[in-house]
Order: structure tokens, then sequence, then C-alpha cells
């Protein structure tokens, strides 16, 4: 923080949350541009990588299409050079679409016509356009450091747009002239002005979409707690998940192992509603089989199903529909659509899309107007001196800093105050996200929840940083910062908690 003072990049910003937004805007700006731009190519990664490779995708029809059920057994009789792990349909609905079957070990995929088992066309995965611009969405080509980068900026992104919603609110917010003129373009003013106007106006709209972009970015980074917690707010322990998560087949078994045909059709009677949509093979002698599905819901992308078995028994280890707490199918159905767009449709994806370019267009609309204030404010020879602050008692004695625990109530008070705002700002982010495509509910329901889980941690990471620095600081008068960190973090707690904890158990299945 001395280094940035010492800068002086925003004495313009008199306010902590102004000089928060500008800081971290031009820290993580950069990234929130690369981020951004590949996050909006990755929501049409499929038609793009379809359109760049024709010959691998497209199939012309025949008589008979094999199932991907069908077709596994038959490729590996056909093709025993050719080693795969997991095999998928390209486009279920599309019957002039290949199949796709990967092998993660040697970071090859092939594709399969359904119809006369040719092979389209081989490659290596990484090297394909896609996945690059995957790999550089996700951690900057510099794994797997650049994964932590990422995370951290999406969450830049989320302060970001927070703070840039609070400097928004007029000041004279009774005012509908006021509400007006950052509600609006004033096409009528100069370049400066107008680029002002752009800056808010794409801030403020943008924010629903941009918050949830962000919001389940970061969830995807650190699928490991958000999962964990989603499950321990159901009663269940974290060590449940990696029961569920580490099973293997029986060994002991003497006999052959089931075809993915026999263990489809045992699949089947557990969730006779699912789809096959990819399956994932045995990896030696105890590995089992994993069969993604996907079901009709509220998604347009549909439910997706995730069943386990034994490779030679067929007996059912996982299957998420009863497994997974209704809360926990939230991250298996919702998490990814939501990040790209698609669990409303084609609208929702171009909202996705649009939200891409957000942080690049904010960030060359936000470096126009803080560059020439930057340059005004260094050509000042005269600075203000920082004075020591010293408290003084009733009767003018000089009693020092203050404890903690005076402004204890204050700091409560106005985080209780934040947290009651922000709540129900989650829901209306993800209800307004879906709102175009007629999907409301679960949007924002998946905010609320995943915005509490963020609370919960930081409240636990506030706790213990206030125990330290009550046990270690206080006695040096230091720690006024944390403390009300602390009571912020705590009043969040208590407010998002509650809706969590009443979502997470709902009887009616909304995810």
């Amino acid at each position: 923080m001395r280094f940035l003072k010492k800068l002086k990049w925003g004495l313009h910003q008199k306010r902590w949350f102004g000089k928060w937004h500008l800081y971290i805007g031009i820290i993580a700006g950069a990234i929130l541009c690369i981020v951004g731009l590949t996050g909006s190519i990755l929501v049409f990664q499929d038609e793009i990588d379809a359109a760049l490779n024709k010959e691998m995708f497209h199939v012309l029809q025949s008589q008979k299409r094999y199932s991907l059920e069908e077709i596994i057994p038959l490729v590996q009789k056909k093709y025993p050079e050719l080693k795969f792990d997991y095999a998928m349909y390209g486009d279920r609905d599309n019957l002039n679409a290949s199949y796709k079957f990967y092998d993660f070990k040697s970071d090859k995929e092939f594709f399969v016509n359904p119809y006369d088992l040719s092979i389209c066309g081989k490659r290596v995965t990484s090297s394909s356009f896609i996945r690059i611009v995957m790999n550089l969405h996700r951690f900057l080509l510099i794994p797997p450091v650049g994964r932590y980068i990422v995370a951290f900026a999406t969450l830049c992104m989320l302060v970001l747009t927070i703070s840039g919603l609070r400097l928004w609110v007029p000041q004279q917010y009774k005012k509908w002239k006021q509400w007006k003129s950052v509600l609006t373009i004033n096409f009528k003013a100069g370049f400066k002005r107008q680029n002002y106007d752009w800056h808010n106006v794409l801030g403020i709209y943008s924010a629903p979409v941009v918050i949830m972009l962000a919001l389940s970015g970061f969830a995807i980074t650190f699928s490991t707690v958000f999962i964990a917690f989603l499950f321990m707010l159901t009663g269940q322990s974290p060590q449940s998940v990696a029961t569920i998560f580490g099973q293997k087949s029986d060994t002991t078994v003497v006999k052959p192992a089931l075809s993915v045909i026999e263990v489809l059709k045992l699949a089947k009677k557990a969730v006779p509603y699912a789809d096959l949509v990819g399956v994932a093979l045995p990896e030696g002698k105890s590995g089992i089989f994993r069969l993604d599905m996907s079901s009709a819901s509220a998604a347009k992308t549909g439910n997706r199903v995730m069943v386990i078995a034994d490779q030679y028994t067929g007996k059912i280890f996982v299957n998420s529909e009863k497994d997974f707490p209704n809360v926990g199918n939230s991250y298996l159905t919702w998490l990814v659509p939501i990040h790209y767009g698609t669990f409303g449709g084609m609208p929702t994806r171009i909202l996705a899309f649009i939200g891409g370019l957000i942080p690049l267009l904010l960030y060359i609309t936000g470096f126009i107007i803080w560059w020439p204030r930057f340059k005004k404010q260094n050509k000042k020879k005269n600075t203000v001196a920082k004075t020591k602050v010293q408290y003084m008692s009733a009767e003018g004695e000089n009693i020092g800093r203050r404890t903690f625990f005076p402004p204890v109530k204050k700091h409560f008070m106005k985080g209780l105050k934040y947290a009651a705002m922000s709540l129900p700002a989650s829901f209306i982010s993800g209800a307004l996200y879906g709102i175009i495509s007629g999907v409301i509910i679960a949007p924002g329901l998946f905010a609320v929840v995943y915005v509490g889980i963020c609370v919960i941690v930081n409240m636990i990471l506030a706790l213990l940083t206030g125990l330290i620095t009550l046990l270690f600081l206080t006695p040096f008068e230091k720690g006024d910062i944390v403390y009300k960190y602390m009571f912020y973090s705590l009043a969040f707690g208590l407010v998002f908690i509650p809706a969590v904890l009443i979502i997470s158990n709902w009887g009616l299945k909304v995810f």
C-alpha cells in the first residue's frame, strides 16, 4: 500500500471505494481484458471449432447411425492402435455431427463418423485454436500460477463492479435529473463527457451479467472449496465428497468387464429420464465407468446427471440425482452454463459474449477518464501534509488511539446495512441475467448460494485475522482496519448464512 500511495494514482478519488475502484482497475485491468475477450470467444467455442475444422465435425448421413454406446466397442475393435479414455457426442441433436474421442494422457483426440466408423480427423488437443484460447482464458498459458492469477482477477472484477455501482449512485439520489444523467449518454456533450457517460452506462447495464460471469469463474477455479461447502450446508461432511469420488471397482470379481451398453442399461434403471452424453472408460483393473448424462431441466442445456459404476458388476456407486444434495446439483447443472451463458439458450449466450467484452471497454473508457486527472495532479507542486490524529477526552486530555471496542456497533451495523442490500442484489443479478430467456428463479438462487459461500469463507478468514490481531497487535495500538473488516464480514455472514441454509435445504427441487 505504501508503494501505491507513493505513486499517487488517484488523489482525486477522495472516498475509499473510489480508490479501490481505481487501483484495482489499473492493476488487474489488463488481465481482465484478456480473460474477458477469450471468454467471449469461448461462448461460441463449439461453433468456431466446427467452422475451422469442417472435415472433423461434419459427416454425411447414411442408413444406420450408431449410438455412442454402440460405437465405442466397434471403434476399439476396428482401431486397436487408437487409445482413448473418454468418448462423447459432438452434438447429440445434429445428425451430421461426428463423435469425439479423447486420450487425456497423450493429449490427443480423434473424430469418428457415426455412420461408417471412418476417422474424420485427428489432432493434438492443446494445438487447436479453441484449446489455446481456453488455456489463455483459464491460466494465461502459465499453469499452475496463471490459474490463481486469473482467479484473483475475477475476484477483482467483482470488487470493481460493486465499487463502480457505489460510485455510480448519484449524491442527490432523490432527484430524477441526477438519475437521468447517470443512466443515459449525453450525445450533445463533448468527447470527455460522452466517454464518462459511456463508462457509467456500460458499467451499470452490464453489472448483473459481469457479476455472474466473475462469480461462476471464481467458483470454477476453486471448485473443491465450493463443492465441500455445498455438501456441508446440507449436513454432510467434506469427507463424504472424497468417498463419493474415490470409488473403485471390485477386482476380486472373477468375470470380464461389462460393455458400455450393459452399464448404460443399469444406469438407465436408476435414471430412466436421462440420456447419455459422454462416457469415461475405466482406467486399469480397479477403474470405474463414469457416465455423463443429461435430462430436461430449467436450464436450456439440460440437467447434468453423473453416474459412476463398477466395471465388473455394474454396481452403481454414485447417482448424482440421489447422492448429491439438491443444491449440489447446482454445480453440475448450472455453474458452467452460467459462465458461458448456455443455460438460457442463444439470448443468454449473447449476453455472456457481450459481458466478456465489457472489461476491455471499461478499461479503455476508464483510462481516458483517469489519465488527464493523473497528469493534472502531478503538475501540482503543493501537497497536503498528513497530520497525525490525536484522540481527546471530553476534558481535552490526549488519550492516544482508541481501542477497537467503541466502534464495534458502528462497524457491525454498517455491515448489516450493506449485507441487507447485497443479499437481494445477488438474487436480482442472477434473475436479470436469465430474464431474457424466461429462466429467473434458479440463476437468482444460484447467485445467492455462491455469493454466500464466498461470504462464509471470507468471514472465517476475517475472524481468524481478527483473533491474531487481538492477541498480537492490539497492545501496540494497531489493527483498526482489521477490526473493521472483521465486523463487516461477521455482519455479512449473519445475513447470508440463514438465506444460504434455507436455499440449500429447500424441499422444492429448483436446481
